[in-house]
């Protein structure tokens, strides 16, 4: 199975909570039409990103069991993907570096640095082996009100439409 990481953005600004999804469009091989949380594929970069803030040490010490990579690729995949898949920036206003990692730079043109601190890790999925395409999922959850750079709406993308905020 492949390296993947998710992110469920929660919002407690009304009388029940809410989460971020949005369907998958129909082309895509994995999950195509279903409603799912922002997130991909660990890019062998994304671990070398530079963060405001890192991991608190006890979910970093909870990603290390059974992790081939450093606890931080997880959760800074997490970030890049929502950004890729919402327009929604994880972080705070920041310089970024003179030269990004490979599949950072958009992320880093917003004047935008991630921040891992608010970032809870709550669990891990791996695809069943009878699937043709497996991954190794980590789960990260975020309060909306401390990990969002501001109040910009989800935008759809071309991985994710319809994006809500649902009720839960």
């Amino acid at each position: 199975p492949r390296d993947a990481a998710t992110l469920i953005l929660l919002r407690r600004d009304d009388d029940k909570p809410r989460v971020l999804m949005g369907r998958r469009s129909g082309g895509h091989d994995f999950m195509p039409d279903k409603y799912v949380f922002p997130g991909g594929r660990v890019d062998a970069q994304d671990g070398r990103a530079p963060a405001l803030s890192e991991l608190a040490a006890g979910e970093e010490e909870a990603l290390r069991t059974q992790a081939r990579r450093p606890p931080r690729a997880f959760a800074l995949t997490a970030v890049r993907e929502t950004f890729e898949e919402t327009g929604l920036l994880i972080g705070r206003e920041a310089e970024g570096p003179a030269t990004p990692p490979k599949g950072w730079d958009q992320f880093f043109d917003q004047n935008v640095a991630p921040c891992l601190k608010n970032l809870s890790f709550v669990g891990r999925a791996v695809t069943p082996p009878y699937r043709p395409k497996r991954f190794d999922a980590r789960f990260f959850l975020a309060d909306a009100a401390d990990a969002l750079v501001d109040d910009r709406p989800p935008v759809d993308g071309a991985e994710l439409v319809d994006l809500k905020w649902f009720t839960l």
